[in-house]
């Protein structure tokens, strides 16, 4: 069985009692950098082989843990934070199990966006999530290819892209448009931001930019 673990975004009380029991009963535990998952792994008393599984070696050690899932193994990945293949690897391993006819289960479990979504106010009933925009070749494109888009759209943003991202919402979506920023979500300086896109650029020019963010838009209404 290949599982996939969500892993608190700040918070560890957020681990649940399912995502404990499954890495401590796992063969091997795959994690996006081991140094990030060793303290977590530590206080929950987690004492297993942990490999490293991230994006830059997912391709060359897919048919590896594929073969150790063969084997009878059960294996878990884990990402830094949160749900593994949300904005982190797991897509490629997830896909290529299925192919191979092997078992995948992922544990509900912390995520960034949802609580983000929650928190900002915007129409959750119908949404879509962009994670990461690209960040020079695309970027524009995919911008454009939003303008129109009618359902509260998701994206993850960088603190030393945050500024830059508002401008450039503001030039697609126009300064009124309704907007929310979420950071530092389930961690003691939790900070969730609301109003128009025009707020968001005062706030965050006269206020630390610190932590990840999750940026949540209004949909064209």
């Amino acid at each position: 069985m290949l599982y996939l673990v969500p892993t608190p975004i700040g918070n560890l009380e957020d681990m649940t009692f399912r995502a404990i029991r499954v890495l401590k009963e796992a063969d091997l535990i795959l994690a996006e950098d081991t140094r990030t998952s060793a303290p977590l792994l530590k206080h929950f008393g987690i004492e297993k082989k942990v490999f490293a599984h991230h994006q830059h070696n997912e391709h060359k050690a897919i048919s590896e843990i594929i073969k150790f899932l063969k084997e009878g193994q059960n294996i878990a990945l884990i990402s830094d934070a949160g749900t593994p293949a949300i904005s982190d690897p797991g897509f490629l391993l997830v896909r290529e199990a299925i192919k191979e006819g092997l078992e995948v289960q992922c544990l509900p479990g912390a995520t960034a966006f949802v609580p983000a979504l929650v928190n900002s106010g915007l129409p959750n009933d119908r949404f879509c999530f962009e994670g990461f925009l690209p960040v020079k070749k695309g970027r524009q494109t995919r911008m454009r290819f939003l303008a129109e888009e009618k359902r509260t759209m998701i994206f993850y943003e960088s603190p030393h892209r945050i500024l830059k991202t508002i401008d450039e919402f503001i030039q697609v979506f126009g300064p009124e448009r309704q907007a929310s920023i979420s950071r530092e979500l389930s961690k003691l300086y939790e900070e969730n931001v609301r109003g128009t896109l025009a707020d968001l650029k005062l706030h965050f020019e006269n206020n630390p930019i610190k932590g990840e963010f999750v940026f949540c838009v209004g949909g064209l209404e």
